[in-house]
């Protein structure tokens, strides 16, 4: 098995998915050409909802990474609700390679009686479970979603140099800068050619194309490899992927030989010595002089054959 790579996925746990896809869709409706009784289908309708979330218009190109259609698809759709004059389409007034899209009164009126009929349906299918199984059944979807949304999630390898790999470096050191009591000193951030190459590794999780998270591989001494800079976005949190990136630098560390991985941790971070423990590391004394370092700790590896 690979380092940083989970189990391989049983074909009963993809037929179980699947199973389950099945049966939510159809119970909601989503495969009828009439989503909630009016007079379009589900895709029509999501688009309709995204548009109508942001008032004063979004542009086609956000709302294709955030959906993730197609281009021509989602072309297709925003003619056809202007057409039928759910929406406006106009140009971006600073940028005209922009195409910018918002709802009109009709477009508003519409989405404000699918919101009615939507909660219509959830209360339908709660009505129907004791208060105990409706708890249950909210708890089961947000597990769901979470699950879902960090298996959506791709953690990838960048050079340091990157603009994605900067851009996490500076969200993490404003970050770090006011949960620490002495602030930070960006000066402390790795250098792109210490996790660039052979030297090293840099990671950047995406989210729908944007950077949500970060960390970063440098190699200390022969064998021995340090991990720096773990940092997720806020609005990413709690999702379980601090662990998939802490995963996928112990990977590349192993196919690099390296065969120990050492990193240290403030004292305000309680939850990342938490982490770091919980994922195999153990604390040892202090490897080297760092200003913000109270916590170090490390890991043995199998390195990859």
């Amino acid at each position: 098995m690979e380092p940083g790579r989970p189990d391989p996925v049983s074909t009963e746990h993809v037929a179980a998915l699947r199973r389950f896809n099945r049966y939510f869709t159809r119970r909601i409706g989503a495969l009828d050409d009439h989503y909630l009784g009016q007079d379009r289908p589900l895709g029509e309708a999501r688009l309709l909802f995204e548009i109508a979330e942001r008032p004063g218009g979004v542009s086609l190109r956000e709302l294709r990474s955030r959906l993730g259609l197609d281009a021509g698809y989602l072309s297709r759709m925003a003619k056809a609700l202007e057409a039928q004059g759910m929406v406006r389409v106009s140009v971006h007034p600073d940028d005209n390679r922009l195409r910018m899209i918002e709802p009109t009164d009709a477009g508003r009126a519409e989405i404000k009686e699918q919101n009615r009929r939507a909660n219509t349906l959830a209360a339908g299918l709660l009505d129907t479970l004791t208060p105990a199984q409706r708890e249950q059944l909210i708890d089961a979807t947000a597990t769901s979603q979470r699950l879902l949304r960090l298996a959506a999630i791709t953690v990838e390898p960048v050079d340091g140099a990157a603009p994605d790999a900067r851009a996490c470096l500076d969200a993490y050191a404003a970050d770090i800068d006011q949960r620490f009591p002495e602030g930070f000193d960006k000066s402390d951030l790795v250098g792109p050619q210490e996790v660039s190459g052979a030297a090293g590794a840099f990671f950047v999780a995406y989210e729908e194309g944007r950077a949500v998270g970060c960390g970063a591989l440098r190699t200390l001494e022969p064998g021995v490899g340090e991990i720096r800079h773990v940092w997720v976005h806020r609005e990413a949190r709690r999702l379980g992927l601090a662990r998939r990136i802490l995963g996928a630098l112990e990977g590349a560390a192993s196919a690099r030989g390296l065969t120990v991985v050492r990193l240290d941790t403030h004292a305000t971070l309680t939850e990342a010595q938490a982490m770091y423990r919980a994922s195999g590391y153990t604390e040892i004394p202090a490897y080297v002089d760092h200003v913000y370092a109270n916590h170090w700790f490390e890991k043995r590896l199998d390195t990859v054959v």
